[in-house]
């Protein structure tokens, strides 16, 4: 199973020091090595911005190869995305007017393309153009950090 990270749950990530979580950080290098962990460009521009632990940050730069740019399949799906008139509210208009990234319709699109899940640590809410919602709505699997380590049955 491919998963595809968003920004939040990465940064869930600052929390598992690598001194203290050697064991979580082994299996988690393994997965992005052998190609089941992806993201996108935007969440990669997103946590230049966000990310507050130096170690997380410094584990962000020497992944670039996971932050992957969108292919035409990903953004024709962007589109689709954005034909539903709801789903146009995964852009907030600050992020337009301050020309900063978002990458949510591109994580969903990453995830549709290649079959894979959406790792989020938003919640789904009705009526609300979240990650959850949308995936739901196009039949994207999603779920959060917890339920990938339960899906991997990673146990420490």
């Amino acid at each position: 199973m491919a998963y595809v990270f968003d920004t939040n749950s990465f940064r869930v990530l600052g929390n598992y020091y690598p001194k203290q979580f050697p064991t979580f950080w082994k299996k988690f290098n393994r997965a992005v090595a052998i190609g089941e962990i992806a993201s996108v460009r935007e969440v990669r521009r997103e946590l230049e911005f966000q990310v507050d632990h130096a170690h997380l940050l410094d584990w962000i730069k020497r992944q670039k190869g996971i932050f992957l740019l969108p292919i035409p399949a990903e953004t024709r799906f962007v589109s689709e995305i954005f034909s539903v008139p709801h789903f146009l509210g995964l852009v907030h208009q600050k992020n337009i007017l301050k020309g900063n990234p978002c990458a949510d319709p591109f994580i969903i699109a990453k995830a549709k393309v290649i079959n894979g899940c959406v790792v989020t640590e938003e919640k789904q809410r009705p009526n609300a153009p979240k990650i959850p919602n949308v995936c739901d709505y196009f039949g994207v699997d999603c779920t959060n950090l917890q339920g990938f380590m339960e899906r991997e049955r990673w146990t420490f």
